[in-house]
């Protein structure tokens, strides 16, 4: 899977696709798109902004859209990935990420999982001392060919969002560095295995600013400099970054963005420029997020207490944070014909509804839009992270097709499947199909 040159703009390109997936009938009734020139323009704009730190390995947090046609696109682009769960790892593998490509971040590893990652030479970040401690069983007197090294919480606060904000004072996420007696048995911890050499630290994702990010890579490059300096020697050799650079959802711009993100670093600790250490980052949403869009078709109109509802296929099952907390998660929606083309006409409120049986499955409320038909199609944009890719069984709906595009100078567009969509056979299997019968009393 390629990318052409693409000289249009995102919209274009976008506005393309979308004719020629109506055309070729690929959103019926539902399907993601990924705009792979985007994603690569996303690639350059993170390499470059972080030139100035020297040696830094990229990874993309699987957990934003873990496809394997994808990570194994981006890790032609090299990007490695941040892995978190034992089929992170595996859809990871298969997709040509293994070793030292990969990073294993998770608060709830098991035993299984980090002797695999440690047979692999897959980087580990362990999240606590107990962790540590199972460690220290695989690891013996062997040095590990994998790069180890322990989750700090820098304590420095919540983001806007509370439930993505891993830096608080109880946070479930890494050793609470500013709890009592903490910072000497970190200290104490490296000094009894010199084979622990990096630092990881990830203050959370959307609505953290990239000052409180800041904030806890300093604290975690504080904590480097007392470790190295009570053991002689350049022990910590690494530090990880984490990712959770915000995005603008509310408009086409993508938001803080990468230079201004490396440029706040760099005015918070200027020693990051050093040299003296190597850094992983484990982007995701800001990957990902503007390089794609949920296409549905609206499948039927009506109109309840004198407001307007368009129902359509995309609901809780495919965008989960906007249904549930759209305070947080707004999504911008557009109108479509059924051959793609944007509607025009008076703007009406309107509630976009999804097919999940709960009445607050709405992908939108109240939105000014030009009145939605049956057969016209919606357009969620900015979801190419945390959408599609992160299905919600509920109501055993299938998971929708994803494609991938590239749009050739001359403006022809060419799809790639990404994952096909679920069938209704393979919902059954999932259902305990294959046991049916096979219960006592049959």
């Amino acid at each position: 899977m390629t990318t052409t040159s693409a000289p249009r703009t995102r919209t274009d390109r976008k506005l393309l696709a979308l004719a020629a997936a109506a055309d070729r009938r690929l959103a019926a009734p539902m399907a993601g798109f990924f705009d792979l020139a985007t994603i690569r323009e996303a690639v350059d704009d993170l390499t470059t902004a972080f030139a100035p730190l020297g040696r830094v390995q990229h990874t993309v947090a699987a957990k934003a859209c873990g496809l394997a046609p994808l990570l194994q696109f981006l890790g032609g682009l090299g990007i490695d990935a941040e892995v978190a769960s034992p089929g992170e790892t595996a859809v990871a593998e298969a997709a040509g990420l293994r070793g030292p490509r990969l990073v294993l971040d998770s608060p709830a590893k098991t035993t299984a999982e980090l002797a695999h990652a440690l047979a692999e030479g897959t980087a580990v970040n362990a999240d606590n001392f107990q962790e540590l401690a199972r460690l220290d069983a695989l690891v013996g007197a062997t040095p590990p060919r994998s790069v180890l090294g322990l989750r700090i919480n820098p304590q420095v606060g919540a983001g806007r969002i509370g439930d993505t904000s891993t830096a608080t004072a109880a946070s479930k996420f890494g050793i609470p560095l500013r709890d009592d007696g903490n910072r000497a048995r970190l200290r104490e911890a490296f000094a009894r295995r010199p084979w622990l050499t990096r630092l990881h630290v990830h203050v959370g994702s959307q609505g953290c600013p990239p000052e409180l990010m800041a904030e806890g890579v300093a604290a975690v490059h504080e904590l480097a400099e007392e470790i190295n300096a009570a053991a002689g020697y350049r022990q910590v050799t690494s530090l990880d970054l984490g990712g959770g650079l915000p995005v603008d959802f509310t408009s086409d711009e993508p938001g803080p963005g990468y230079a201004g993100y490396a440029a706040t670093l760099l005015a918070r600790v200027p020693e990051l420029a050093d040299g003296r250490y190597a850094f992983v980052t484990e982007f995701g949403r800001s990957l990902l997020a503007k390089s794609g869009f949920l296409v549905s078709a609206v499948e039927y109109t009506k109109v309840a207490g004198g407001r307007h509802i368009a129902v359509t296929h995309a609901g809780a099952q495919v965008a989960a944070r906007t249904v549930l907390q759209p305070e947080h998660w707004p999504l911008r929606i557009g109108a479509f014909d059924a051959a793609g083309v944007p509607k025009t006409g008076p703007e009406v409120p309107q509630d976009v509804a999804g097919p999940l049986c709960f009445a607050g499955d709405l992908l939108a409320r109240e939105r000014p839009l030009p009145l939605l038909e049956p057969g016209d199609l919606v357009v969620a944009h900015d979801t190419g992270a945390y959408y599609f890719g992160a299905h919600y069984a509920y109501n055993t709906l299938p998971r929708p097709a994803v494609y991938g595009f590239t749009v050739s100078p001359r403006g022809d567009v060419e799809f790639a499947p990404l994952r096909r969509a679920q069938t209704l056979a393979e919902l059954v299997t999932d259902a305990g199909g294959e046991f049916l019968g096979a219960h006592p009393g049959a």
